[in-house]
């Protein structure tokens, strides 16, 4: 077992409690003394649950707003990236051109010799 997971262990322990409290949900229970008035337990869970789709919409709008702005900025990274790719190939293609250029003017000097 690692030497750090026993530390990060215990500090992260006594916060597990805050997190699932946290993470259930908030939404009414039905309690035997209430079972009776089960309508009106009902209208209101209704009403909760709506009130949630409408805020979990709001933050699906929100996402997808950041995804299409990190979509577009992908798409304007990606045309950079091809502009030079694009610039090194042709110097690379000149520089390889002037170097078999460079080997046959030199080639032909050792032959004239």
């Amino acid at each position: 077992m690692p030497s750090w997971l026993i530390p990060a262990l215990k500090a992260v322990l006594p916060h597990v409690g805050d997190i699932v409290n946290a993470a259930k949900p908030v939404f009414t229970r039905k309690k035997p003394a209430e079972a009776a008035a089960s309508g009106d337990v009902t209208q209101q869970q209704i009403a909760e649950l709506q009130a949630a789709v409408s805020q979990n919409a709001g933050h699906v709008k929100e996402l997808a707003e950041q995804l299409q702005s990190t979509v577009t900025a992908l798409e304007k990274s990606a045309e950079l990236a091809d502009i030079r790719l694009k610039r090194a190939t042709v110097f690379s293609a000149v520089a390889v051109s002037l170097a078999v250029a460079a080997l046959l003017v030199a080639a032909f000097t050792l032959l004239r010799l």
